[in-house]
Order: structure tokens, then sequence, then C-alpha cells
């Protein structure tokens, strides 16, 4: 079956997987795994650029914690929150990116720049606790059954088709970048930004517009995340912890591949979960510290992931030998 087919035959697949197989709990991992993946896929939008950003986890928790505030005190819809909080984050996101392009901040200060975005977020969520519940957690207000207007839903299958088109869309916004003329200035950008400026390309523009595509799209996995789950806490949707988890997840599944996101999702949430009921509340903190064992050896042994390497291996294997053209003759006919 060739990609062109494979395509259409997977989405119809997973269209169906919850009118044919419907386990609550299933479902409950999947739905995290496509809302994760659409948040890993936006890291990797600037990653694989060469854009480490560690503030992530600050543009989530901004997406999460202005629309949860929004409907609790003010009453204002999830569906006109949500753009209020990717608005709030993308602002975010030039305040603190525009000066670092501007004046040429880049590598691994760049990451400490972000690194600083995702603790302030965190100590600012924590110190407004009057507000926000502080470290204890926050619960945007339900409403009964079904609601629309509220964005909560009770049957799983909801969720789960809402879930699945964000992440559909996150990958259609992963390959609109990768071909247009955008990766090519990226490309040149990471390579020598001197050159790239020389050549025409405007810096300052290009990296603007691809960190805040990133960040919006952060902070939509951010809202989704709250609504669906019904509470969130500093430590779920923001924070340095969730920077590094998103690190992880799309460098052990494949930075420079579509689905590499979607791969280290899988990883992460199935390592959690196998954590969590198999050693209960004594592994808490063990995701974290397997993520950076194995962030280091997949950085050092594999650097372009689990699916990249096995792209990349496909790619290397040589076609298979051509037929000898003594076999190929018919039948009583000379070669």
């Amino acid at each position: 079956m060739n990609a062109r087919l494979a395509w259409p035959v997977g989405v119809v697949a997973l269209i169906a997987l919850p009118f044919v197989y419907r386990d609550p709990y299933h479902l409950h991992i999947l739905i995290l795994i496509l809302i994760w993946s659409f948040a890993y896929t936006s890291w990797s939008m600037m990653g694989r650029f060469g854009l480490v950003s560690l503030g992530h986890g600050g543009f989530m928790g901004v997406g999460a914690y202005v629309t949860a505030l929004l409907w609790n005190h003010l009453g204002v819809s999830p569906w006109i929150g949500i753009p209020i909080a990717l608005v709030c984050a993308g602002t975010l996101a030039l305040v603190v990116a525009y000066p670092c392009f501007r004046f040429r901040i880049t590598g691994h200060y760049f990451a400490l720049v972000t690194l600083a975005l995702s603790g302030i977020v965190l100590q600012v969520i924590t110190a407004t606790r009057d507000w926000t519940g502080g470290s204890l957690g926050y619960t945007p207000e339900r409403t009964k059954g079904n609601n629309i207007v509220a964005l909560q839903f009770d049957d799983k299958t909801v969720w789960y088709l809402i879930a699945l088109a964000v992440w559909l869309c996150g990958l259609l916004i992963w390959h609109w970048v990768d071909r247009s003329m955008s990766r090519y200035a990226m490309e040149a950008i990471s390579e020598d930004e001197d050159a790239a400026a020389a050549a025409g390309v405007n810096v300052t523009f290009e990296k603007l517009r691809i960190t805040v595509i990133s960040a919006l799209m952060t902070a939509l996995a951010g809202a989704l995340y709250c609504q669906y789950q019904m509470f969130i806490s500093p430590d779920t949707v923001s924070g340095i912890a969730v920077s590094l988890q998103m690190v992880f997840a799309v460098v052990v599944g494949g930075i420079y591949v579509a689905l590499g996101p979607t791969v280290g999702a899988i990883i992460t949430l199935l390592l959690a979960e196998f954590l969590r009921i198999f050693f209960g509340t004594k592994a808490v903190g063990w995701d974290n510290l397997v993520y950076g064992v194995l962030l280091v050896l997949f950085i050092i042994f594999l650097p372009k992931g689990i699916l990249g390497s096995l792209l990349e291996r496909v790619r290397r294997r040589p076609p298979p030998a051509a037929m000898p053209q003594s076999q190929a003759a018919p039948l009583g006919r000379a070669p």
C-alpha cells in the first residue's frame, strides 16, 4: 500500500475506532495521546530548525489557565476564551522572542531565556493562588451533561473526535511549513544567519513567525487538555517539567518526521501509565527520571529518534537485485 492510499485509510480507521471499540479507559489514553501529540508537534515546529525552546510549558499554561479563568470568573465560553488565550500566548511569544531575535540571542542563551519564561509563568500561577488555586490545582465549573457552549462532554467519543481533528490539523500545519519557502529560509538561518540575511531572508520575521505558530498551537493544546481533564495544576500544564517532557518526546520519536512527536507521545504516556499502575505512589517522579536518562541515551546513540532512524534505514536499504536475464527469458528461447 503506497503512502497516498495509507493516509486516507488510516484516517478513516481512526475515525471509526471509537464506534467499534468503546472501552472508556483506552479511549481516555488515546485522547491524551492525541492532545499531547499536538503539543509535541508544536514544539518540533521550532526544534527542527535549531530553535530549542524550554518555555513551551509557559505557553501551555497560559492556554489552559486563561480559558478556565475566563469561564469561572466572567462566564466567557471556551469558544471565546480559547481565542483570547491564544492571543495572550502569541503576545507573550512576541514579547519574549522579538528582543532575542532582534539582538541575535541564539543557541543556549535563547534556551535559557525561554527556560526563565516557563519558570515565570509557573511562579505567577502559584503566587496568584486566590484566583488560580496555586499548587493545589484549578477546576473549571462543570455543567450537567453535554454542554456545547461550555465545551464539556461526558461522552469520550466526542472528545476523541475533537482531539483527532486537532491532531490532524497539527500534522497539516507541519506539512504546510515543511513544503513552504519558510522551511528553506529557516534551514538557511539555522546554518548561518548572516549568510541567510545576505541572501535576502528576513531573519527576524521568519523566526518570529515560526515561534508564534508554535506558541499558538501549544496554547491550544493546553486549553483542550483543561477542558477534557476538567482539572489543571501548575505541574501538569506548566513549568519546566512540562517543557522538558516535550523535548524528550520529540527527540525520542523523531524531530524531523511529522509523526515523530506522535511516537514520542505514545512512549511517554504509556511509560507514565505503566509506572502509575505497577508502582503506584512509590513511582512518583520516576517518569521524569526515566525521561532524563533516555533523553541522554537517544541524543548520543539515536539522535534522529525512533521513527526518523527507521525511515532512514528503509531509505538506505538497497533495491532488490534485478533478475538475471537468463532467468527472465521465456522457456525455450535463448536469452
